[in-house]
């Protein structure tokens, strides 16, 4: 089994719903990156966004998940826009297992109904959205060891199909 197994994808993808279930069937505790980045930095994510704008919140979710490096064996959900950072890519993949989780915008969206606490969703909608995963969606699938659509399924289809996937991989 790796050491971790990490989750990526879209805002919205399942991550930690998904990661809950993962983290039960393996016998593994589960960590929210988010919550580490609260934790780091004081603060909700919105108000880290506000007080220090995207840049600010990177670094901030950038040592969390360095922190989050030294914890034993963990299925860990990430931030959305983890992958944006070359040290943080190099780092998940250091780390254990990468799973993409793939969604479509619009189902992330209906996913996460209300936006307003989403900073970077802020107003655009499907639009926004749309071109928000287009600009990530090679940096997820270079970063995964694993891809798994969510497409139409529940959280425990998707589960079930991590756990296969990681275990073939250990």
């Amino acid at each position: 089994m790796p050491r971790h197994v990490l989750l990526i994808g879209f805002m919205g993808s399942g991550k930690s719903t998904v990661g809950r279930l993962v983290g039960e069937s393996l016998g593994m505790p589960f960590l929210d990156l988010d919550a580490q980045v609260v934790a780091t930095g004081g603060r909700t994510i919105e108000e880290i966004f506000a007080a220090q704008g995207e840049s600010g919140f990177r670094a901030v979710e950038s040592a969390a998940l360095e922190a989050l490096s030294g914890s034993d064996h963990a299925v860990i959900a990430c931030g959305g826009g983890v992958v944006l950072d070359d040290a943080n890519r190099s780092l998940l993949k250091r780390l254990g297992t990468v799973v993409y989780l793939q969604v479509s915008a619009e189902e992330a969206l209906a996913r996460i109904g209300d936006t307003s606490g989403r900073p970077l969703l802020a107003g655009g909608g499907v639009a926004m959205a749309s071109a928000l995963l287009r600009s990530r969606e090679a940096l997820y699938e270079a970063t995964a060891d694993v891809t798994v659509s969510t497409a139409g399924r529940t959280p425990r289809e998707v589960a079930d199909s991590v756990v296969t996937a990681v275990g073939c991989r250990s």
